[in-house]
């Protein structure tokens, strides 16, 4: 069972539907919606500002979300995919993002819908990634621009296939 901790009278909130991994770990302030799932060995760390997590959010194995006390919650919209070993810390992230695998966003990005950062990118401190954009490297850098539907047709399969995974262990 999830290591599911309330931590200085903040009580995570949880919707019934998500799937937490056993070993998951969810600590304070944090809000998980409808659909979403949160994998083996993943931590997310509401102690010292909220973290908002929104429908159909897969957060893979090994992912770390925190934030800064007194400085930067954390926001992660609908329909997003966080790849395995990623760091989400202090930033927001918009509806229907890829965040690659073992990935690093920073304080104070904002990462805007149908975006994609590449696998092992930081995203430094305060960098805006714009609607459409794919991102990589380190520090990470716009690569190229994508279409609507081309993220739309990975975000929902990466989403979907998220929530079909998750339905065998409930």
């Amino acid at each position: 069972m999830a290591l599911i901790k309330s931590l200085n009278n903040l009580h995570p909130i949880i919707e019934a539907d998500v799937f937490l991994a056993d070993n998951a770990t969810i600590i304070g302030d944090v809000s998980i919606a409808k659909g979403s799932s949160v994998w083996f060995n993943s931590t997310i760390r509401g102690d010292v500002n909220s973290i908002v997590i929104g429908n159909n959010v897969n957060i893979q194995d090994g992912v770390v979300v925190h934030c800064t006390y007194q400085k930067t919650n954390t926001i992660i919209s609908n329909n997003v995919s966080i790849g395995h070993n990623a760091i989400i810390h202090g930033c927001k992230i918009e509806d229907n993002v890829l965040i690659g695998m073992g990935s690093i966003i920073m304080d104070g990005a904002i990462i805007q819908k149908n975006s994609i950062i590449a696998a092992g990118s930081v995203v430094t401190k305060n960098t805006l990634v714009k609607s459409g954009s794919v991102f990589a490297g380190v520090p990470a850098k716009l690569i190229r621009t994508i279409s609507e539907e081309e993220i739309n047709a990975l975000t929902n399969k990466m989403a979907d296939s998220y929530i079909k995974y998750s339905s065998w262990y409930l």
